[in-house]
């Protein structure tokens, strides 16, 4: 693609700056084209970020797929919301941020080269991970959750569904001194949560058989926590059979498909503490991505392996292709830019 180019002087310095940018679009469920869109230009607050990669988020499967309240073609760059990348721009109101500083955005464009974001919302990079792929989105959600879920050292804790976000769960939960049982579908997975440290893994098979299956592993008195990570309505059930009594159930998968049945008879009877570990105040998010860079640094967490595949920009339909079918060896995909793509 030729891109348009126009010169403008900055601080006495001649800078080339392009006017054009590549992004991805959903051009219909299931179809991806890649567009020649204006670049973005911050406001005030804002500051414009060149885009290295972008984290391919599991909760994106819904516009991906297609739904009836979706309408097509969604805005070029979206649902891409996990970006980071090296600020290129800010405004004029903008203080504590430059040009060339590395961070994670909160953003919702960034399938793309470009995208802005508010200051307020971005988060620098320490020189720790400098060349290390990181969107700040997902791993600050990991940390509400942790938060969220009260881990202490000696507690039971189930975690069922272990993808990319069950298995920073695991890591970190392990990191607070307890003990985690995972539960999973997948063979892949129930082997990539033994890595991340968990003492015990259970297929994800038969309702009951799972049940007494923790019912042994925990001598008949279930889990002190139990985090739900599928947004599935049979898992979130199972993860109520498998709490304690007085425990906490946190629901950190993303039901996003309509309503839930779920078994209050037995929430009430335990005394089941139920906690929605969804968090959407920007402020929040921003706090999580820094305990995240944190978490990392200290060695409580490792997210670096479960980016199992990277993809350009041309090839984000792909990327969605291969959440959806999770093939084995599939954990967590990236969206990366290059010079060339």
């Amino acid at each position: 693609m030729m891109e348009t180019v126009s010169n403008l002087n900055i601080a006495n310095k001649s800078v080339k700056l392009v006017s054009t940018m590549k992004a991805a679009a959903l051009a219909a469920p299931l179809s991806v084209t890649i567009e020649t869109a204006p670049l973005p230009q911050p406001q005030k607050d804002e500051v414009r970020i060149k885009i290295q990669g972008c984290g391919v988020c599991a909760s994106s499967i819904p516009v991906w797929e297609g739904r009836e309240w979706f309408s097509y073609p969604v805005p070029a760059g979206s649902p891409g919301h996990e970006g980071w990348g090296i600020i290129d721009a800010v405004g004029n109101d903008v203080s504590g941020l430059k040009t060339g500083d590395r961070v994670a955005c909160l953003s919702y464009n960034a399938f793309a080269e470009y995208d802005v974001a508010r200051a307020s919302q971005v988060v620098k990079l320490p020189s720790s991970l400098n060349d290390m792929p990181f969107p700040g989105e997902a791993l600050g959600c990991v940390m509400n959750i942790f938060n969220r879920s009260d881990i202490k050292s000696g507690q039971t804790v189930a975690v069922v569904g272990a993808g990319f976000i069950g298995l920073l769960l695991i890591e970190l939960a392990k990191s607070a001194g307890a003990k985690v049982i995972a539960v999973s579908k997948r063979e892949f997975s129930l082997n990539a949560a033994i890595t991340a440290g968990a003492d015990n893994a259970v297929a994800m098979d038969d309702h009951y058989k799972i049940i007494n299956k923790v019912k042994e592993l925990t001598g008949g008195s279930f889990c002190d926590r139990v985090i739900e990570v599928t947004g599935k309505e049979w898992p979130l059930n199972l993860a109520i059979e498998l709490t304690a009594e007085r425990g906490k159930l946190i629901v950190a998968g993303y039901h996003q498909d309509g309503m839930r049945q779920v078994n209050m008879q037995l929430l009430n009877w335990r005394g089941i503490d139920m906690i929605n570990a969804h968090e959407r105040n920007p402020e929040q998010y921003i706090q999580g991505i820094k305990q995240a860079i944190k978490a990392i640094e200290e060695g409580r967490m490792n997210p670096f392996p479960l980016f199992t595949h990277s993809f350009p920009l041309i090839e984000t339909g792909r990327a969605f292709d291969m959440l959806t079918a999770r093939p084995d060896g599939f954990i967590k995909a990236l969206i990366v830019n290059t010079e060339k793509s």
